[in-house]
């Protein structure tokens, strides 16, 4: 039996996409502040403080669970709807940039996922909203995450929004994948994550990818983003103000040498 509340869900669209959440009569589901796109007449939303699960008791409880969001660089708030009606009731959430939204059934993943720090968009309440830290000092400085990631606990459904495509990989025991840092969007806790240096000086220097691979290593699953909105924001930048060649070019190269892009 789930501890967590159980709900149904809908995602409509293909690029830009939402999902809808239906709630029996009592259901809540929580969401990050800002992703919300419409309710029915029936639904009441609160804003609460930390993660919104009832794991936080008192109020330093709710004080430390706050403050962890904030360290993944999130509000202290979080929103709630919850269906205060008779029949069922629906509530939709947007994402926040063009690409996919990825439901997740916890209990099919041994109640943990780790994912990067604003891929969360919502989820079934009773799903901890946590924070993650990465125990290998070149993985925290150079991963491109931080030592810090989100987890989400429980065994309810959790949903994750990440750019471009979404590709999902089942890694076998001792299968490694090497990744561009910024496509990692989530991974199974039994997934071992470390980071490589790039090998060739050329490669280094002029292959404009950066210094460092991810290195995931099963087993495990693994989802993968095709489009990082840091990746987005970069190019975007880079057309706004001065243009920056990247094939071929020494300059771009070396420009692109540190940030990854």
């Amino acid at each position: 039996m789930r501890s967590n509340h159980e709900i149904d869900y809908r995602i409509h669209g293909e690029e830009m996409q939402c999902v809808e959440v239906e709630l029996d009569p009592q259901e809540t589901v929580i969401a990050e502040s800002g992703s919300f796109m419409f309710m029915d007449d029936g639904i009441e939303m609160a804003t609460v403080f930390g993660d919104g699960s009832d794991r936080a008791q008192g109020f330093f409880g709710k004080v430390m669970s706050a403050g962890k969001r904030l360290l993944t660089g999130e509000s202290l708030f979080m929103t709630t709807f919850t269906n205060t009606g008779y029949g069922k009731q629906r509530v939709t959430f947007a994402a926040p940039y063009a690409g996919k939204i990825v439901p997740l059934d916890l209990s099919q993943f041994g109640g943990k996922v780790v994912c990067q720090k604003d891929a969360f968009l919502c989820a079934a309440k009773g799903v901890q909203v946590g924070i993650e830290f990465q125990r290998k000092l070149g993985t925290g400085l150079f991963g491109g995450e931080g030592f810090i990631m989100q987890k989400l606990e429980g065994d309810g459904m959790a949903f994750l929004h990440a750019g471009g495509y979404i590709l999902e990989r089942d890694l076998a025991v001792g299968e490694t994948l090497r990744i561009d840092t910024g496509c990692i969007v989530a991974y199974t806790q039994q997934i071992d994550y470390d980071v490589q240096f790039v090998k060739g000086i050329r490669n280094m220097v002029f292959g404009g990818e950066g210094l460092f691979f991810a290195v995931l290593r099963g087993p495990g699953k693994v989802w993968l983003q095709s489009l990082p909105v840091s990746r987005l924001a970069a190019r975007i930048l880079q057309y706004g103000t001065v243009s920056r060649k990247e094939e071929g070019s020494i300059l771009g190269g070396l420009g692109n040498l540190i940030d990854g892009h």
